[in-house]
């Protein structure tokens, strides 16, 4: 039994998302679920993105995903038959496929759309199995990106350091709002994730002034900065934390994992 099932409390479902691609996105969700789990959390991955990289960056063939999230969010599986390990003690993860670019247009003709992927997660009670469970969204504003927001507690934003940021998160934080309104009134921002920072930029420095002074205290203070091991560790199947836990870009994402738990212990205290 899982400690969460042993403690009576319910796993926090937070939502990888931003609209914009290239931002660092599944790679936060990636670190930030291993650098969990080496805490000896219980996480779950939902890789709810049609490219499937959190799938890939942990190292899952193509022909090892034979029950997906397309086939939970159309109701074709159940929540449970597609959980498979991550090779990750700790954590696992339900993969991706290309199918998945197809369901947006499939969602549109069913009923209860914009809740299917929460009744499915309710159904198999997930959130009794684990700690945390990280839905690594597709980098658009879509069906699948409601059905993420809908099943969620909360929205963590990473956030690439460049001239055009402020106006993307302006545009998530509407959606989130929207989501609020009429959907999922508890859905909260969990909290911008700065990545992609380079120190020796001015315009790095400028932006993440921006966005605190947007956004206090919701900014997490760790910084994902630019790193080549955090870029190269996909190709090699396996998270940062794996393939150089040593690397800037590590220490980052275990900064941030532990300034996530704590601001969590804060809350519940």
């Amino acid at each position: 039994m899982s400690s969460a099932s042993q403690t009576g409390k319910k796993a926090k479902i937070i939502a990888v998302a931003n609209q914009k691609g290239g931002v660092g996105k599944t790679t936060t969700a990636i670190n930030l679920a291993t650098a969990m789990a080496a805490v000896k959390k219980k996480v779950l991955i939902l890789d709810l993105d049609p490219q499937g990289n959190a799938s890939t960056g942990f190292g899952i063939d193509r022909h090892a995903r034979e029950i997906t999230s397309y086939d939970v969010v159309l109701g074709a599986a159940p929540f449970g038959d597609a959980i498979i390990d991550s090779g990750v003690p700790g954590l696992s993860i339900i993969p991706s496929t290309i199918d998945l670019s197809g369901a947006d247009l499939e969602l549109a003709e069913l009923p209860h759309r914009n809740f299917r992927l929460r009744y499915a997660m309710e159904k198999a009670q997930a959130r009794a199995e684990y700690d945390y469970i990280l839905i690594d969204c597709p980098p658009s504003l879509s069906l699948l990106t409601i059905n993420a927001l809908v099943a969620a507690d909360s929205v963590l934003v990473p956030l690439q350091c460049e001239f055009f940021a402020l106006e993307g998160l302006s545009l998530l934080l509407k959606t989130i709002e929207q989501v609020r309104g009429s959907l999922n009134p508890k859905l909260t921002i969990n909290g911008v994730v700065l990545t992609m920072f380079d120190k020796r930029n001015n315009l790095s420095e400028q932006v993440a002034g921006d966005v605190r002074d947007f956004l206090g205290d919701k900014v997490y203070q760790t910084v994902i900065p630019r790193n080549v091991r955090v870029s190269e560790a996909p190709s090699h199947g396996k998270p940062a934390l794996l393939y150089d836990h040593r690397c800037v870009g590590s220490q980052a994402y275990i900064k941030l994992a532990r300034e996530l738990l704590g601001r969590d212990r804060k809350m519940a205290a």
